[in-house]
């Protein structure tokens, strides 16, 4: 059972929840028995996420020990950000430029989701506007910030407190070692909640199987295709050159992240590796204050899958409708992604939300995203794989960048995980 490690279990029930699905094809039972497993994975994995960020976070600012230094990180990290998701959004317009994922498929062959949900949370968004979602990063009460899951408003309030803790200086000392507790206690309890992961994953995958099936996957198969292979180019060629520019090798990357890949790709959620993702990171190298703050942050502005997959999408929806989008119109495609895939952060259904606001404001019909509501949990389960990957490249990027990167760390734990 040792060797059988949890990346191999996640895999497991992986596999067993795809059997199953297909085996309990539009069985009502599945639903009923699996989903709870499914769902209290992810219930517990939300649990630890926010005392672990304002934790990680507080530690990390104080350690830091001014606002000048924070600035400049910030700066750096953001800039880090918009440069990467900006080439996302180039890759996913070639690959559907090149490969037309929409061009020849029946419509009537299609089957529609259900996306009146995220209609209605793209009109709140769009009633506020951007600036007031941006003036919602600030809270009024912490509390009920934490209690929504409010990432951007819980980053915000604990770079505030760290940064006052560090005006303390010695005073905040026993302050500093109460957070630096708090985020120890808090990644045991990941270990705990990690052992729930294969039963989580065989709950969610089994549901999703069963419910839409290996049938409906048929008619928008060269989309997922299309996807998937702009996906691959892109984790390969262009994260692989920013691997090269900062002298690391992305496949030792990739080999030491396994387990939080698959868990990533099997829940189709980056949110279940936050913790593992920051402390696996941390051992690699990286400083607890840049770990803590571009990891968070990058949760909800450095979304590369996403972004891709965005762009992707709209023009798929265009050529479904036979729409043909000039150059001209396809730049503005991508200044409306740049702005709204930052401006609506910590939104339920961020993608969908996305690419809502992003066709009404290039004018594509907003129904032709009912046609790849059904296979979005597939579509998900890479975009949150790349989104991993990405944050965990940001933060040794910018590591590199505050020349803060510790390699005898990073070289002691690759011979670990070789041994």
């Amino acid at each position: 059972m040792k060797k059988f490690g949890i990346a191999y279990q996640i895999f497991a029930g992986l596999v067993a929840g795809i059997i199953v699905g297909i085996i309990f094809y539009k069985n009502p039972g599945v639903e009923t028995y699996l989903k709870p497993l499914g769902d209290m994975f992810l219930r517990l994995i939300k649990m630890i996420v926010v005392p672990i960020v304002i934790a990680s976070i507080v530690v990390g600012v104080a350690g830091m020990g001014n606002a000048k230094r924070l600035g400049t990180l910030g700066f750096r990290t953001i800039l880090y950000f918009e440069i990467v998701t900006t080439l996302a959004i180039v890759v996913g317009l070639f690959f559907a430029n090149f490969f037309h994922p929409g061009a020849g498929v029946n419509m009537q062959e299609l089957t529609k989701g259900d996306i009146s949900k995220y209609v209605e949370t793209t009109n709140q968004v769009e009633a506020k506007g951007h600036f007031d979602m941006l003036i919602n990063i600030v809270p009024t009460n912490i509390v009920d910030s934490m209690a929504k899951g409010d990432l951007l408003a819980i980053i915000f309030f604990s770079v505030i407190f760290g940064l006052g803790l560090a005006a303390l200086g010695e005073r905040g000392a026993p302050l500093v070692a109460m957070f630096k507790m708090v985020s120890e206690t808090m990644f045991n309890v990941v270990g705990y909640v990690m052992k729930a992961a294969p039963f989580g994953v065989f709950g969610l995958i089994g549901v999703t199987v069963s419910k839409f099936g290996v049938q409906s996957l048929l008619p928008l198969g060269k989309l997922i295709l299309v996807t998937y292979g702009a996906m691959a180019f892109f984790v390969v060629i262009c994260f692989g050159a920013v691997a090269k520019l900062v002298n690391i090798k992305l496949f030792a990357l990739l080999n030491l992240l396994k387990d939080e890949l698959i868990l990533t790709f099997s829940t189709a959620s980056s949110e279940t590796v936050l913790p593992k993702l920051m402390e696996k990171m941390e051992k690699y190298g990286c400083p607890k204050s840049i770990v803590s703050f571009v990891i968070p942050l990058g949760y909800t502005f450095n979304l590369d899958g996403s972004t891709l997959y965005q762009a992707l999408a709209s023009i798929f929806i265009a050529q479904l409708y036979g729409i043909h989008m000039s150059i001209g119109e396809q730049l503005s495609l991508l200044l409306v992604l740049m702005v709204t895939s930052k401006g609506i952060a910590g939104v339920a259904g961020l993608s969908f939300v996305v690419l809502l606001a992003t066709l009404k404001s290039v004018g594509l019909p907003l129904e032709g995203l009912a046609f790849i509501a059904g296979i979005d949990f597939l579509l998900n389960m890479g975009r949150a794989t790349v989104n991993v990957i990405g944050n965990a490249l940001a933060t040794i990027v910018v590591s590199k960048w505050e020349k803060q990167f510790s390699p005898q760390m990073s070289a002691k734990l690759v011979r670990q995980k070789s041994a």
